[in-house]
């Protein structure tokens, strides 16, 4: 198993830009394929991007193409999560997770508590 904690969320204005961060404990942190999710009230929550154990391998959703990228620093045990041109349609609790599946997955079994985003217009 191993331990998440999101930091980073936050209001911003539409155009604006963040950065969360999700700094992982326990288990081997380079084993681990690492995502983003976020959720709205009412929706179900939804894949945002995923990064290989390596770094070597990205993978977005199509919404958030060209604006977010994400990131990993395997030394710090932390995974990052870019958010630039944001619009209130990205507002959302923002989730990382941890799977010892490959990039392709959406199965994961470790889970931060979330961290809210809010972009106003």
């Amino acid at each position: 198993q191993v331990q998440l904690v999101e930091s980073g969320g936050g209001l911003v204005q539409a155009g604006g830009s963040l950065r969360l961060s999700c700094a992982a404990s326990g288990r081997t942190f380079s084993i681990y394929t690492m995502g983003w999710f976020r959720q709205t009230p009412g929706k179900e929550r939804e894949f945002v991007a995923a990064i290989s154990w390596s770094g070597g391998g990205t993978r977005y959703a199509d919404s958030v193409k060209g604006r977010f990228t994400i990131s990993r620093d395997n030394a710090k045990s932390t995974v990052y999560l870019q958010m630039n041109s944001l619009n209130p349609e990205d507002t959302a609790v923002y989730y990382c997770a941890a799977t010892r599946r490959g990039l392709v997955s959406n199965e994961y079994d470790n889970w931060g508590q979330g961290t809210q985003v809010t972009v106003s217009s």
